[in-house]
Parts: structure tokens; C-alpha cells; sequence
């Protein structure tokens, strides 16, 4: 039986929150914890992902903000907050290698940009959910000669006292 693995394009978000880079501080950390999510894209007015502002980006604009306390011309921006060095992943990265990618660089989401343009995001939550399900899929129907109908032997070896 084959089955095939999904691709981003299959488990990606698409309908996404973004942010515009002339945002303030202010209304970027209003809209994460109104969409309470820990990041979000930055994009231009043609759609194209320029970066990335978490919520750790967020805590280092109020960090700053002590030493600028006084000086209340000074005001952030989404473009002057963001990560500009991301990583990205294209909408055809299947499932496995998606895993890897975020076991080797560590981060909580991928944008999915094709052609320049952000066309959704998958998440850790997102390649999880995907690989139990596929797992799911490729157990069902899987029967084992030895054992008797519907048993398999793993999930119902007997366990020692």
C-alpha cells in the first residue's frame, strides 16, 4: 500500500496574520496577544516576505525602551524590530524533510514563500499533527500473519508483571 507524504503545500496555514513593516511597536505586540500567537511575517505591500517579528523580538523593544524612557519621538517599527534572516522552506519540502529542518534550526514555524511571495506557514504543531496522521493511515488496514485478526504485535504484546 502507498501512500504518499505531504508536502508543506498539504499542512501549511494559509490564512495567515501579518504585519505591515511601518507597524509600531505597540500595535505588533496588540496583535499578537490579540491573535495570541508568538510571531508573525512581515511582508511588503506586494506580499513578499521581508521578515519576521516574535514575541522575544517584542521583549527586546521593551528591554530597550528603559534607556529610552525619555525620549518619547522614539517609536519602533516592525521593520526596525524584525529577524531579516530567516529561514524559509518551499511549498513542494515533504513532510521528513520539514522535520529536519526544524530539528536542525531550532525555530517554531516555517514561512512558505514560493516565488518570492509568502503563501502560508507550518508550525512544529503542524508537521506533528501530519506525520500521526500519516502514521494513522499506514497502520490501517496492516495485519500481521502470526497473530490474529486485528492484533498487532507491538501495540498488544503482552506485558510482564
Amino acid at each position: 500500500m502507498r501512500t504518499d507524504i505531504p508536502t508543506a503545500r498539504d499542512v501549511m496555514i494559509r490564512r495567515l496574520v501579518t504585519l505591515r513593516p511601518d507597524m509600531r511597536a505597540e500595535e505588533v505586540a496588540g496583535i499578537l496577544l490579540e491573535h495570541n500567537i508568538s510571531g508573525a511575517s512581515v511582508v511588503d505591500e506586494d506580499g513578499n516576505l521581508v521578515g519576521l517579528v516574535s514575541e522575544y523580538d517584542c521583549l527586546q523593544a521593551v528591554a530597550a525602551a528603559e534607556y529610552d524612557y525619555d525620549n518619547h519621538d522614539l517609536v519602533l517599527t516592525a521593520e526596525e524590530m524584525m529577524t531579516r534572516a530567516m529561514f524559509t522552506i518551499p511549498p513542494e519540502m515533504d513532510l521528513f524533510a520539514i522535520a529536519h529542518e526544524f530539528v536542525t534550526h531550532r525555530v517554531r514555524r516555517f514561512p512558505v514563500v514560493e516565488g518570492g511571495h509568502l503563501i502560508g506557514q507550518v508550525s512544529r504543531r503542524d508537521v506533528l499533527r501530519a506525520a500521526y496522521e500519516l502514521r494513522r493511515k499506514l497502520l490501517r488496514g496492516k495485519h500481521y500473519p502470526d497473530y490474529p485478526e486485528g492484533r498487532a504485535p507491538i501495540r498488544d504484546y503482552p506485558r510482564r508483571r
